[in-house]
């Protein structure tokens, strides 16, 4: 067999170049693959991902990426939705991210992304104590005096 450098495409011996790629680069055998370090197509990575979480939020998609990479777990993320107008046209109600991750991996990613997402709830419940506080102390700092 015959192999492309450059996609990985498998061909007969009698091809000499590669038909999917633009240019059509000349095919190599099994030797020169080994030799270049490239893997046969038999031997790409064949692990299969799944669903570790999801959101709606695009800087949490940023935020979960980052965490899961941290901690070398390979990671992809799929848009659920192309558009508002597909909620409004389709009915589909995915949310706008998944983050798929390896399937041995899911347990150990959902839970990683499950704690970021507690951390930052719990971050976003402070500011808003926080904001309804100092709105509190502004109001009774601006409020005129009473006249009797």
């Amino acid at each position: 067999m015959k192999y492309c450098a450059r996609c990985g495409s498998e061909y007969r011996d009698d091809i000499e170049q590669c038909s999917d790629c633009p240019g059509n680069p000349r095919l190599v055998d099994v030797g020169e693959m080994r030799s270049r370090g490239l893997p046969l197509p038999h031997e790409l990575d064949k692990r299969v991902f799944v669903r570790a979480g999801t959101t709606d939020n695009p800087l949490m998609v940023e935020v979960f990426v980052e965490l899961l990479q941290e901690t070398d777990i390979p990671v992809l993320v799929r848009a659920g939705r192309s558009g508002v107008v597909d909620k409004l046209t389709t009915g589909n109600l995915l949310p706008w991210w998944e983050i798929l991750v390896p399937e041995e991996q899911q347990e150990r990613a959902a839970a990683l992304i499950e704690r970021e997402r507690a951390q930052e709830a719990a971050t976003t419940d402070e500011a808003v104590r926080a904001a309804e506080d100092e709105e509190r102390e502004t109001e009774q700092s601006a409020a005129p005096p009473s006249t009797l």
